[in-house]
């Protein structure tokens, strides 16, 4: 969902923000959530043969792959691979059942069932198939926030919603006292991000679902960002609809995944035609398979359900929980480390989910992530697909760093170095 930004002209300084209260000041110690210690940190990274000394902090547009996952794809091209759910060969019910298994590994990360588990080309078009096929029921409003990436704002709009927008408290969090006195009989759905992509800040997941549910609304929550750091059950959370991808998941590029509840999936019409979806077609007319297999139209990307649920396990055996301590512990100090430095500018709260936005006084953030580039570490620049987001910063777009189970303290150091050359070239 991190696609490619077009970049504003090379060198074009970024305009300053005005102050906005607690959203670029650091709180006092006492009122900080202590940082986990230091003995909670991962060490992974020589599990990722594509790093070697590459000081990579760009995981919140897509992940780095442990060698586990790249195994699985390999056997499965090189030994494995055959159709699904359609040949009656053993390699073919091979496959299905491992396809399968994909799906029951996937849905169970997240709390679901596999039956309510749809295969996707990634969490975009799972997005798009709600907009599209969703029964309207009379409503035509759906609730998004200031915060939220293009992919949770133009499938609606094409859908013909009209959107009402969330405001942020000062820090960037969704303002979820403002959602529900927004929120009216006429939104039928509300759509969040669970953790934003640009400022790392956690949504309440069960309140936005309480808020959503008292006027009727379902609840979407984007979980890109989400569910490769945080520990996500959809039942306790009581969401309707959850989207991620894989591919920031550790996994491969091309799938992700829609859990919907049940009752929801079987009120809802096809996406696509074609193949694997179909009960029986005549020329007059054609009937449909339950969900899931109604939204999965056409041979799916089978080695990319493998990656998937290589990825599902890589992630089970390091512990969500253990990731989570790491880059949390990686975030804290990071925020520590910059705000050190003269002339740079953090957005966004301090207890961020793995990700830290930046601006340097008077460099573009391009030119910033060039200069960082040189120095061998890979950063975001641009507008993140939030430009909403970065209109209510007051920029244009920022420099983020953001991190997973193989960053050490090793990548902030070579950060903090390269923003420091940073400020000497524009000096």
């Amino acid at each position: 969902m991190d696609a490619t930004n077009t970049p504003p002209p090379q060198g074009e300084v970024a305009a300053r923000s005005a102050d906005r209260g607690g959203l670029f000041h650091t709180p006092s110690a006492e009122l900080r959530s202590p940082a986990p210690p230091r003995g909670e940190l991962l060490s992974v990274r020589d599990q990722f043969p594509a790093l070697g000394d590459w000081h990579y902090l760009d995981s919140a547009a897509t992940a780095q792959k442990p060698q586990a996952v790249i195994d699985a794809i390999t056997n499965a091209y090189a030994h494995d691979y055959a159709t699904v759910h359609r040949g009656v060969y053993e390699r073919s019910a091979s496959m299905t059942d491992a396809y399968e298994r994909a799906r029951a590994a996937s849905s169970k990360l997240i709390g679901g069932e596999p039956g309510e588990l749809v295969f996707t080309r990634g969490a975009t078009e799972a997005i798009n198939l709600v907009a599209r096929v969703l029964p309207k029921e009379g409503r035509n409003r759906v609730l998004l926030s200031q915060l939220e990436h293009h992919s949770n704002i133009v499938p609606w709009q094409l859908a013909g919603y009209e959107v009402d927008v969330v405001p942020l408290t000062p820090d960037g969090q969704i303002d979820l006292d403002a959602a529900e006195q927004m929120l009216t009989e006429e939104h039928r759905i509300v759509g969040f991000a669970h953790v934003s992509n640009v400022l790392g800040s956690i949504l309440d997941a069960k309140r936005a679902a309480d808020i959503a549910h008292s006027k009727g609304a379902l609840l979407l929550l984007d979980g890109c960002q989400a569910v490769p750091r945080l520990n996500v059950n959809i039942v306790t959370f009581d969401a309707d609809f959850y989207a991620f991808s894989a591919h920031k998941l550790y996994g491969p590029t091309g799938i992700g995944c829609l859990w919907g509840r049940a009752e929801l999936l079987d009120q809802m019409p096809p996406w696509q035609g074609g193949g694997a979806m179909i009960e029986k077609v005549t020329f007059e007319d054609s009937t449909y398979l339950d969900p899931p297999a109604r939204f999965e139209a056409g041979t799916p990307h089978i080695v990319g359900a493998v990656g998937l649920h290589a990825a599902v396990n890589w992630v089970e055996n390091v512990g969500i929980d253990a990731i989570h301590a790491h880059e949390r512990a990686l975030i804290a100090e990071t925020r520590d480390a910059l705000r050190s430095i003269s002339g740079v500018t953090v957005y966004g709260p301090d207890e961020s989910a793995g990700i830290v936005s930046f601006n340097v006084d008077g460099v573009h953030p391009h030119d910033t992530a060039t200069i960082l580039d040189d120095a061998g570490v890979a950063v975001r620049a641009g507008h993140h697909c939030a430009q909403p987001l970065m209109r209510w910063l007051g920029v244009e777009a920022t420099a983020r760093a953001s991190f997973a189970a193989q960053s050490d303290s090793s990548d902030i150091a070579a950060l903090v170095e390269g923003i420091e050359q940073v400020k000497r070239v524009f000096a």
